[in-house]
């Protein structure tokens, strides 16, 4: 299943937090959630509400992108169809921190993603216990997914949105660079298990790369004990590079894809996707490795070297 995420900050994200600073507005945004779309004249009689009040606070919600809405026909002319537009909205308060090199680095927890769409067998844990149910999708909604240190899936996305700080500073990016802990993902473990693992940046495949298989071989250097032998232990720490002359995979030219197709300075955020498509040739699933887990004690690192 597919489910519909919004992640901010508080420098990005003032609109939103303007509109939500309304209970009356929250108020609304529940009742859409609780009973789907709605015409204005409903959610006015359900709440109580004015339905002059009701329209200037739909209106305000529509500007800041929390709801959509669309005119249809009724019995006497046409009525105004509202429905939410996010499932979940999440603001993230971490820092950006700049590197001696004039580099500028979000790191972000493995479970704080902005949208999904995964396929069993599939799950999360924390460095405490597993997260809801195990081989179900559902639980990719779970508010403890934001303490998630490893997640799976066997086909699917997972899709994160980092802020462009870069353009908030209004500094010129002259490379990308992702840092994260991969592997495939088979029940149990199989150091021969290939699995086509494709990166997205701003809706463009920048690279896609072959994970040799799923290692549990020995316990990952930070996976807590209660993590069962049998399982996924670690992965490879891999370094996906985009700059003006193209991509690379640990120092390796794998594509074209350039900085000048992502489009950064367009967009007031940074959205990634890490994937295990389904026309892949080795669809092989992954294991994302963060902040407790495997060899590497980090979350997803994206750093934009000014």
């Amino acid at each position: 299943m597919s489910s519909r995420f919004l992640m901010i900050t508080p420098e990005d994200g003032k609109e939103v937090l303007k509109c939500l600073a309304a209970p009356a507005r929250l108020s609304i945004l529940e009742l859409l959630h609780a009973n789907g779309p709605l015409n204005v004249n409903d959610i006015a009689e359900k709440l109580d509400l004015p339905q002059s009040t009701t329209s200037t606070h739909l209106n305000q919600m529509e500007e800041a992108g929390l709801i959509r809405t669309e005119v249809q026909k009724a019995r006497k002319g046409s009525q105004k169809i509202c429905r939410a537009v996010h499932d979940e909205i999440v603001i993230s308060f971490s820092s950006p921190k700049e590197t001696a090199d004039e580099a500028i680095e979000v790191a972000m927890p493995v479970g704080l993603y902005s949208g999904y769409d995964v396929f069993a067998p599939c799950g999360m844990c924390s460095q405490e216990g597993i997260i809801g149910y195990l081989d179900n999708p559902d639980t990719f909604l779970a508010p403890d997914r934001m303490k998630a240190g490893l997640l799976w899936f066997t086909r699917g996305y997972v899709d994160y949105q980092f802020p462009n700080n870069a353009r908030i500073k209004g500094a010129e990016i002259r490379e990308l660079e992702l840092l994260l802990e991969l592997s495939s993902e088979v029940p149990g473990t199989s150091d021969n298990w290939p699995s086509d693992i494709t990166i997205s940046i701003n809706g463009k495949s920048v690279a896609t790369w072959t994970s040799p298989g799923d290692f549990g071989d020995r316990r990952g250097k930070y996976t807590p004990d209660w993590w069962k032998l049998r399982g996924s232990q670690y992965g490879v720490l891999k370094s996906f590079r985009v700059t003006p002359s193209g991509t690379f995979i640990d120092g390796v030219r794998v594509s074209d894809t350039c900085l000048g197709d992502l489009a950064l300075l367009e967009h007031r955020s940074i959205r990634l996707r890490i994937e295990v498509p389904e026309t892949a040739e080795h669809p092989g699933g992954i294991n994302i490795f963060g902040r407790g887990f495997g060899n590497y004690d980090q979350d997803i690192v994206l750093r934009l070297k000014t």
